[in-house]
């Protein structure tokens, strides 16, 4: 799912290759803002006369760097109190049209994105010096219009431009709107984003209608497909075995 990797999530394969503190169980997320290298052990191992002094100095270190790692993720930007405009003008029409679905879907909603443009105005982490612009997920209403043909609205400007942090007014954007097309556990989640929105371009998303026959038979984990907009990724044997969900936005300024 278009999801936030901000978080403190575990790695599954090792990105920083040679790194001593490289290791599956350390969040990697944390570990890519909070890189802790064992600098103490240069000390350490110049300082004992044991063979092992090193690697007792990459495991202290590892026990010293997880806890610094844990405590800077316990006290992530304290969110502000994000408010909306009273009066949204910038409004763009978001029309889905879905082609070729081998079947009904259950349930058909969406999700529009918003974040900060200028992320001057969010303050620096303490320890990574990074800036985690904050940004705010909106439910996405659409509405049947005929056959396989919906309809929804998004506010460019729904919410207000202030100075949330003392340092300068923040301006919001649309990253993207996506819809979320369920059958039974399973998510058919295509999406348009910032310049295809305001470029009012048609944005064709593709999946296998194999995807769409076992999500019928699927009543157990939950899935997520986001499909692709190039057909050409799927091998040529199926590439007439697929239905395709186009989201096209159109401006309806107030």
């Amino acid at each position: 799912m278009n999801i936030n990797s901000r978080g403190c999530g575990l790695q599954s394969q090792n990105a920083d290759h040679g790194h001593p503190l490289n290791d599956k169980v350390i969040p990697f997320g944390c570990r890519a803002k909070y890189h802790l290298p064992p600098l103490l052990c240069v000390l350490f191992s110049k300082k004992s006369g044991h063979r092992n002094a090193t690697s007792k100095c990459l495991i202290s270190s590892l026990i010293l760097s997880l806890a610094l790692i844990s405590s800077a993720c316990g006290s992530p930007m304290k969110t502000p109190d994000i408010k909306q405009n009273p009066h949204p003008k910038i409004r763009y029409e978001i029309t889905m049209t879905i082609q070729g679905a081998p079947g009904p879907f259950d349930s058909i909603n969406g999700d529009v994105q918003y974040g900060v443009a200028n992320d001057h105005c969010v303050p620096l982490q303490p320890l990574s010096g990074a800036r985690l612009s904050p940004d705010k997920h909106v439910p996405l209403v659409f509405t049947r219009v005929s056959g396989n043909l919906y309809k929804g609205t998004v506010y460019a400007d729904l919410l207000q431009d202030e100075d949330y942090f003392g340092r300068g007014t923040c301006h919001w954007t649309v990253v993207g709107a996506t819809a979320v097309l369920k059958v039974k556990t399973t998510d058919f989640s295509p999406a348009v984003f910032h310049d295809d929105i305001v470029a009012q371009k048609p944005v064709a998303t593709y999946f296998a209608n194999g995807d769409y026959l076992a999500a019928t038979k699927n009543s157990g984990d939950e899935r997520v497909i986001a499909g692709s907009p190039n057909r050409a990724l799927y091998g040529s044997e199926s590439r007439t075995d697929l239905f395709s969900i186009t989201l096209t936005a159109k401006e309806d300024f107030q």
